[in-house]
């Protein structure tokens, strides 16, 4: 019977790490194999990715305007909204969903902005070629913006 157990929790434990493609790692932005904005790109300079169960915790290396910073969110796997600090003292809501094929980690948000607008913003993560893909798209009055961000693991 124990044995049984043991096999039965070595199982369950492979069917949940497959459910969702391993982004865990240190990666770091490849301009050469990216397509960002010309004028105004927040492509982090590296990133930081852990997964552990049912958490996500992303940290990300930016520079805007000559100034360096880090930004830490941390999310859950389950579905539930999720609470990160957003811009100028704002609250960023995300859902993190994984992709019906299992390849990749999508999270969905939406930043409160001035006059009641309201910014979404879409990323999806996944491993291709041995590298982090980081597609981001945001929506806001102050238009659409798209980038396809390729990382290098470090």
């Amino acid at each position: 019977m124990k044995k049984l157990m043991t096999i039965l929790a070595f199982s369950v434990i492979a069917i949940v790490a497959s459910a969702q493609p391993d982004l865990s790692g240190t990666w770091k932005l490849n301009k050469e194999k990216s397509k960002l904005n010309d004028q105004f790109s927040m492509a982090p300079s590296q990133m930081t990715i852990t997964l552990n169960g049912n958490d996500l915790a992303i940290e990300r290396h930016l520079s805007f305007q000559d100034n360096d910073f880090t930004t830490n969110d941390k999310f859950t796997l389950d579905g539930k909204e999720c609470i990160n600090p957003g811009m100028m003292d704002t609250q960023k809501k995300s859902v993190v969903t994984i992709s019906e094929d299992k390849k990749s980690v999508i999270i969905s948000s939406k930043i409160p902005m001035q006059e009641g607008d309201e910014m979404t913003i879409k990323e999806v993560f996944s491993i291709q070629d041995g590298n982090l893909i980081f597609d981001s798209s945001s929506s806001s009055s102050f238009g659409d913006m798209n980038e396809k961000i390729v990382f290098d693991k470090i």
